[in-house]
């Protein structure tokens, strides 16, 4: 029995997506309309006709959102990320919206955060300034190696099980915390609270989605019972960490080294070519100046196998709900 069409609205489409989008559409018999727009109150009206919606992280889907995607017809909304903190998913399973999220393999954050332990580590940043300016003294850049240090891994989900798995070829000490710790990595990691992986962890990294409890995990109280000149990481998202606390951290040398990619607010920011505007976020430019801060534009994800899983799940997600009723990625 020959299928019936879907019609599905892409949003935050970007131009490598789109081969990927036209790809998954043919292979699953959906018709698949593609925009670069953001989803907000603005531009839902464009739903109307639609069944199902795809967005990225970057649109705000607010209950006013929902409720006007609900009186549109749309019925399901996915979103082509592992996170889904910028959708009230509360609100729309109240009002029968089925909402979906993505799944890609971890090796891509997993690998990123990894280099971006190794760029703080060894001092990469300013010595790529010096080498801008015919600088190619030694002097303030001697760096640390993995093996003597002790890295702390919170949360252990399949991208944080995977940095561990990576770390233990660097022969570092490994601490992680979960809230059920994980019998299968005991041979890579001594799984302690969260307290004792904050006092004995010289380098921490942040592998958690955003949640009322998780948000500003990192304050000056947390901070307080790190290691002097901690090194933390961060490619989960940017508000598990109070940016006041980070630069009270940086000034007073209570943090070490930052690798951020991800920032609180940088929606609007991130991902656009912002060349010629002044920016309104003065925490991140000011972070961003200081020599021992790496930071990057939410790109971990950024490569080319996850760009394709991440579409695909996109599209699948939407189509198997509507024609079997289920997706395995339902929330």
């Amino acid at each position: 029995m020959e299928q019936d069409t879907i019609r599905i609205l892409a949003f935050e489409v970007r131009d490598d997506e789109k081969d990927i989008f036209k790809k998954a559409a043919g292979d699953l018999a959906a018709e698949v309309t593609l925009l670069p727009d953001i989803l907000n109150l603005d531009t839902v009206d464009q739903c109307a006709g639609y069944a199902g919606v795809t967005t990225l992280g970057m649109s705000r889907i607010s209950p006013e959102v929902l409720d006007r995607l609900k009186e549109l017809g749309v019925k399901y909304l996915s979103t082509r990320t592992i996170g889904y903190n910028h959708i009230d998913v509360n609100y729309a399973k109240k009002i029968g919206i089925h909402i979906l999220n993505a799944e890609y393999a971890p090796e891509s954050v997993a690998d990123f955060t990894i280099m971006l332990m190794l760029l703080v580590l060894r001092k990469y940043k300013p010595a790529v300034y010096r080498q801008n300016v015919n600088d190619y003294s030694l002097n303030g850049l001697r760096g640390r190696t993995l093996k003597s240090m002790t890295v702390g891994v919170v949360g252990t989900g399949q991208i944080g099980q995977t940095v561990i798995r990576s770390l233990s070829g660097f022969g570092c000490r490994i601490l992680a915390y979960n809230r059920t710790p994980r019998q299968e990595l005991e041979e890579y990691a001594e799984f302690v609270s969260l307290e004792e992986l904050y006092t004995r962890s010289d380098v921490i990294t942040f592998h958690l989605p955003l949640t009322e409890s998780t948000k500003y995990m990192v304050n000056r109280e947390t901070l307080s019972h790190m290691k002097d000149g901690v090194i933390l990481i961060n490619t989960s998202r940017g508000e598990l960490m109070d940016r006041k606390t980070l630069i009270h951290g940086i000034e007073s040398l209570k943090i070490g080294a930052l690798g951020l990619d991800v920032f609180e607010d940088e929606r609007s920011i991130y991902h656009e070519s912002r060349i010629n505007d002044i920016i309104a976020n003065r925490d991140m430019a000011y972070l961003r100046q200081f020599p021992n801060v790496a930071m990057t534009q939410h790109m971990a994800f950024y490569t080319e196998s996850a760009i394709e899983e991440m579409v695909d799940c996109g599209i699948r997600g939407i189509v198997s709900m509507h024609r079997d009723g289920t997706w395995k990625k339902e929330l």
